[in-house]
């Protein structure tokens, strides 16, 4: 199965640190993560010197996975030039396109 995950809640940091991605790491998530996309102050988390976002862009890199933030969130945040390797910024017809290219069988949001 082919998930994407939405994240808009303060709980990300805690669901991505301590469950989500050292299952990817390990190989034992049981789902293809296609992407993730993350909103308001979540898009923190891909800032480059996060340890939850510098994991996720070697993850993206390594399994060919998407990341974006709201495009507006990063820019008034004004982190849009300041990203992790491979992140991008995108509004919802970016998100549209890429997931759909990817072929998703659910969209998560947590």
């Amino acid at each position: 199965m082919k998930v994407a995950y939405i994240f808009s809640t303060n709980l990300a940091h805690f669901i991505l640190n301590n469950m989500i991605i050292p299952q990817l790491e390990k190989g034992t998530h049981g789902a293809d993560v296609a992407g993730m996309f993350f909103f308001g102050d979540d898009t923190f988390l891909l800032v480059r010197g996060n340890d939850v976002g510098e994991r996720l862009s070697a993850l993206a890199k390594e399994k060919s996975m998407l990341l974006m933030a709201c495009d507006r969130c990063a820019i008034e945040r004004r982190i849009d030039g300041d990203l992790v390797e491979g992140a991008v910024v995108g509004c919802f017809p970016d998100l549209y396109k890429a997931l759909g290219e990817a072929g998703i069988d659910q969209a998560i949001t947590l």
